[in-house]
């Protein structure tokens, strides 16, 4: 562990808002939520979107196309960087992935920032015709032939790529809770993605999520080639309310509700949350950060492993409140929480969809 992290560069962090598309509802109608999210958080100033990519399992994330979802996006903002976190390559045709970000990313205007991943449950890897053991190595095999073909290798056959894309290889991410996964991003000079929250290691199960994540930026950046600027995303789940009550009425309720799922299916996450357990206890479990714009400055100021993040980025789950109340937890963020934390706001405050029709409105003869 490292006792005192260094810092990374000290640059204003982008600010950015995550999704895996779980709001209690059926999915055309969380892809209309989430896609309203997205716009909102635009108009409040966020740099950046991400959505995951979940093959399957509803209650786990609602997406298994996230270029379809993300050009269904892009098509009704203007400014936001959209991005994937992530794409779970190896139950993927790489050159199918290649060819879909180059074409998204032309529509898009240049916003495509690519997250990949190695996850997915073993039965999923079994419905794609794989073993889960197989994931490390299809990953890097995949992955050989999405950079091959987005600087324009020649590939198997004699082909290249078409529309070329080599602006996407220095926009890739790679996800992991390892510190072996963090040398091997910072090798490939890829951005690190973090999560809100992963197993803590046998024998250590008060480790802080801090703890567990310092020694990942430490080794990706020890790894990083020389000159390579560092792209470090600390991604957090983040539920701000306008009073301590409410947030915490529907902090007990998702975590819960979560804790309550995990425990009825074997995971590392089930062996360490007992669903009675006090809310400060499911609080801690799932490194939550809930409660008023004050309250969660001062639990994200205390997060040593987010302080070195050149992108923060927020997600609701497993709160996972209502829309209204992540609309409220957006603008919060943006206005109070986000600028304690040494975010900077890019660009003039933009007209919200809903301020917008209002002006078409005055405009129309009476």
């Amino acid at each position: 562990m490292s006792p005192t992290p260094p810092k990374t560069p000290a640059a204003s962090p982008r600010l950015g808002f995550f999704s895996r598309l779980l709001d209690d509802a059926p999915a055309g109608e969380r892809y209309r939520l989430v896609a309203e999210q997205i716009a909102h958080a635009e108009a409040h100033g966020f740099d950046t979107a991400w959505v995951a990519q979940h093959h399957f399992h509803e209650n786990e994330g609602g997406l298994p196309s996230p270029f379809v979802f993300l050009a269904h996006v892009a098509a009704r903002t203007r400014r936001i960087r959209l991005g994937t976190g992530v794409i779970t390559l190896p139950l993927e045709n790489a050159l199918r992935v290649a060819e879909d970000a180059a074409v998204f990313d032309l529509l898009s205007g240049g916003r495509l920032e690519v997250g990949l991943g190695t996850g997915g449950t073993a039965e999923s890897f079994e419905a794609f015709g794989l073993q889960s053991g197989e994931r490390g190595a299809v990953f890097a095999r995949h992955f050989h032939v999405l950079q091959d073909a987005w600087a324009g290798r020649e590939l198997q056959g004699g082909v290249r790529l078409y529309p070329a894309a080599p602006q996407l290889l220095s926009r890739v991410w790679q996800a992991t809770f390892s510190v072996e996964g963090g040398a091997r991003a910072g090798a490939n000079g890829d951005g690190l993605m973090l999560s809100r929250t992963q197993p803590r290691p046998e024998g250590a199960p008060q480790a802080t999520l801090s703890g567990i994540q310092n020694p990942i930026i430490d080794a990706y950046l020890a790894a990083l080639p020389a000159g390579r600027v560092p792209r470090i995303m600390g991604s957090r789940t983040l539920f701000v309310a306008d009073s301590r009550q409410e947030a915490l009425r529907w902090a007990e309720a998702g975590l819960r509700r979560a804790a309550a799922r995990h425990a009825a299916s074997p995971s590392p996450l089930a062996q360490r949350v007992d669903p009675r357990a006090p809310l400060a206890q499911l609080i801690a479990a799932y490194d939550v950060h809930v409660g008023t714009p004050d309250d969660v400055t001062a639990s994200l100021r205390a997060d040593t492993a987010l302080a070195r993040a050149t992108d923060i980025v927020f997600q609701v789950h497993s709160v996972d409140p209502p829309h209204a109340a992540i609309l409220r937890s957006i603008e919060l963020t943006a206005s109070a929480v986000a600028p304690a934390l040494g975010w900077r706001r890019a660009e003039a405050p933009t007209p919200s969809p809903a301020a917008l029709a209002a002006q078409a409105s005055l405009l129309q003869p009476a």
